[in-house]
């Protein structure tokens, strides 16, 4: 049973059989036929469901399995390290992390490599692309699955050779079917936009004491007698070629960073905290195309975005808690007295940062304000602006770090940027750590003037 987000605010325990497992593992032995040369990386959190693969792929076939170190997943050069230090063939990323690895790589690393498999968002052409230019002769899969469906149900090998006009969630692995219906739960025509929906021995059980909403999800196979299909809320469609095109999700539910986040999970968790009298949340992209989550809170007091991180902190995970906040005097509504959400304005730049904006005034801090402004695709940063209060996350912590070496030719590990997590900060201990490399990093924190 693992469990995932719930659009009421209560998440849902999906019971998955281990019959749907056994398939997923033999046939995704059958598909890459792994041996005992073969090592696979474990560096996925045992909550998500990749795990259970990256967990027992190794065990059906003799290959070695090598685990990552905690939060090693989102570390690109310790994770080529890891696969040049254990010649790993095999391995898994969310999307938006492929990207910031690739970013790392240069032709030639990581020559053990034989296959990386994606799944958990959706792959995008500059990933493929990315990955072309870095790796030759390895194979790119995009795999498609939710966790109510054992994993996985569908694969796509991406053709590393010519051009591509997009990419694909592919074709139904073994025992399993898809279907693209209609509100009706009708099939559609080839090409024409509508829900996905799995069949098939993959289908879990259903829901932990959620009976209802089992119910609604699992639904009575209108082409299959005495069988079950779930309806995953996602939109496709076929494409002439027999594989299937992701289009979106058909509520409110997002992926971010791989992360699968129902959005009203978080207004519940929003609506208990003392103060607030109206709330919603979205997800919206910057200008560089990352989704980020923005709250927007009617609030009987002054506002308070660090009272209101804390206290989601406290009932939700990191990944869930906005950065972004607006105030809004009251929420905009319909004709009908409904939330509009399309009237909700885009936030400015006044609503990402809680201080006062002071310019650059050394040329470190004016290196580093640029870069956080292309990274963060912001127009104007201050030095004393938060990282994290801007927008910044776990990924882009990586990414910084990476440009901080390329850029200014300065190597400094990940946990620093959560350390001095401001230009100015991050600016005198780079100045320090060139002048002193072995003065401790607690003993230089005392020094900053806050």
């Amino acid at each position: 049973m693992i469990y995932t987000s719930g659009s009421t605010g209560n998440p849902k325990g999906v019971m998955n059989e281990h019959g749907g497992v056994v398939n997923r593992l033999l046939w995704t032995q059958s598909e890459y036929r792994l041996t005992a040369e073969d090592s696979i990386v474990q560096k996925t959190s045992f909550s998500f469901d990749v795990s259970v693969w990256e967990l027992l792929w190794s065990v059906t076939c003799g290959a070695k399995l090598v685990f990552a170190k905690p939060e090693g997943h989102k570390d690109a050069l310790y994770l080529k390290e890891l696969i040049e230090g254990h010649n790993i063939t095999t391995i898994h990323f969310v999307p938006s992390m492929l990207g910031v690895f690739l970013g790392s790589m240069e032709l030639g690393d990581c020559p053990s490599l034989q296959r990386v498999l994606c799944s958990g968002e959706a792959l995008q052409m500059d990933h493929v692309n990315l990955f072309k230019e870095k790796f030759r002769n390895v194979r790119l899969d995009n795999l498609y699955g939710p966790t109510e469906a054992a994993i996985d149900v569908s694969s796509w090998e991406v053709p590393l050779e010519g051009d591509l006009s997009g990419v694909s969630i592919g074709k139904p692995v073994a025992n399993t079917r898809l279907y693209v219906l209609d509100e009706d739960n009708g099939l559609v025509p080839l090409g024409v936009t509508g829900e996905l929906c799995i069949g098939g021995i993959q289908v879990a059980r259903g829901y932990l004491n959620r009976e209802e909403l089992t119910a609604e999800r699992f639904i009575a196979n209108p082409f299959a007698a005495g069988e079950r299909i779930y309806k995953t809320g996602d939109l496709a469609r076929w494409l002439p070629d027999g594989n299937i095109e992701y289009i979106g999700r058909k509520d409110n539910q997002v992926k971010i960073r791989g992360y699968r986040i129902e959005l009203g999970e978080i207004e519940n968790a929003l609506s208990l905290v003392a103060g607030i009298s109206q709330c919603c949340v979205l997800a919206k992209e910057d200008a560089s195309g990352n989704k980020r989550l923005v709250g927007y809170v009617v609030s009987e007091e002054k506002l308070d975005k660090t009272y209101l991180q804390d206290q989601l902190k406290s009932s939700l995970p990191e990944y869930m808690v906005p950065m972004i906040w607006v105030e809004l005097d009251q929420m905009p509504l319909t004709s009908n007295g409904k939330l509009d959400r399309k009237s909700l304005p885009e936030p400015e730049s006044s609503d990402l940062s809680t201080k006062e904006y002071v310019a650059p005034r050394t040329e470190r801090e004016e290196q580093l304000a640029a870069i956080w402004q292309n990274l963060l695709g912001i127009e104007k940063v201050g030095i004393h602006d938060n990282f994290f209060e801007l927008g910044g996350h776990s990924l882009l912590v990586t990414r910084l770090v990476s440009i901080i070496r390329d850029e200014l030719s300065i190597e400094i590990p990940i946990t620093d940027i959560f350390k001095f997590n401001t230009v100015y900060e991050l600016s005198s201990y780079l100045n320090y750590k060139i002048i002193s490399f072995n003065d401790s990093i607690d003993e230089f924190s005392m020094n900053i003037e806050l």
